[in-house]
């Protein structure tokens, strides 16, 4: 299984345990909801689809409403297919989304991941955060230790897109150190008797999410690689 397609099925999982839906559903949700697959197809869903299905990770239903089912068959159309996620699908969704290896830390990856934050437990949103920010901040001496060797040689126009490149790097971190603070100021309140009693928690702990201001992942393909 490629990355992609692994990241992919990860999404799909994610988005019909919120609840069913057809194909149709699924990919305007993966384009408007998740921007790392805004240039897939159905070529690529409906494979996906057939192989969680095969797994026994999803099963297939006819539409909900008798009559769009009868119009189809009058019309000569297949009813359109909704998809549900079975018990064990909902067991190895929540696998995966405990896990916080290296992988979870890339660029198509953390995004996927993060999509499914309010998902996740507490403990492990902070190690995705920490990975990914090592891993950005990794890469951000590496630029810098290049810009440093190469810079008599560049013209002024490469020069200001290498810039550009670090300036992205560097302001996802420090959205991530943000993010991270607030993680740890909400888990902090949590432990406090008194902030106990005046906040109350809802599924996967999302009370540190700092809600006053923007939280939307900076795109990675920002020359961020």
């Amino acid at each position: 299984m490629s990355r992609r397609s692994g990241i992919l099925e990860f999404a799909v999982l994610g988005l019909l345990r919120e609840s069913p839906m057809h194909g149709y559903e699924l990919r305007k949700r993966l384009n408007t909801s998740l921007g790392v697959f805004r240039a897939f197809s159905y070529g690529t869903l409906y494979p996906c689809l057939k192989t969680l299905v095969a797994n026994g990770w999803l099963i297939e239903e006819p539409g909900s409403a008798p009559e769009d089912a009868l119009a189809a068959s009058l019309a000569g159309r297949r009813a359109k297919i909704v998809y549900r996620l079975t018990a064990e699908g909902k067991e190895h969704f929540e696998e995966l989304l405990s896990h916080t290896g290296p992988d979870t830390w890339e660029d198509e990856h953390f995004a996927a991941r993060f999509a499914f934050f309010g998902q996740t437990e507490r403990e492990v949103r902070m190690r995705v955060l920490e990975g990914r920010r090592s891993r950005l901040e990794e890469r951000l001496e590496k630029m810098r230790a290049s810009l440093t060797r190469t810079r008599e040689r560049l013209d002024d126009y490469t020069l200001e897109l290498q810039r550009h490149g670090m300036e992205s790097v560097e302001r996802e971190v420090r959205w991530l150190n943000e993010l991270i603070e607030s993680e740890r100021a909400g888990r902090d309140q949590r432990r406090s008797p008194e902030a106990g009693a005046a906040q109350q928690d809802t599924s996967g702990d999302a009370g540190g999410l700092p809600r006053h201001r923007g939280t939307t992942p900076p795109d990675p393909s920002e020359d961020t690689k």
